[in-house]
């Protein structure tokens, strides 16, 4: 590797979920603030809720149904 040109990497990172959880990681930035982890994620959790209840065709056709009434 060349010298100089790396940026410091540090072993013993604190990562915190806006749920909670913390994480020891190493990375290359001091602390880690994020929005979701692996403990609230809903592929993880098995908690999925699809809220879709339409594709772009399905949306249109009741928007124009709505203007023709």
């Amino acid at each position: 590797m060349k010298k100089n040109i790396h940026p410091d990497y540090f072993s013993d990172v604190t990562a915190r979920c806006s749920c909670g959880s913390v994480y020891k990681i190493g990375s290359t930035k001091e602390a880690l603030e994020v929005e979701i982890c692996a403990k609230c994620h809903p592929f993880y959790t098995g908690k999925e809720k699809n809220i879709d209840k339409g594709g772009q065709v399905q949306k249109f056709r009741e928007r124009l149904a709505k203007k023709r009434k």
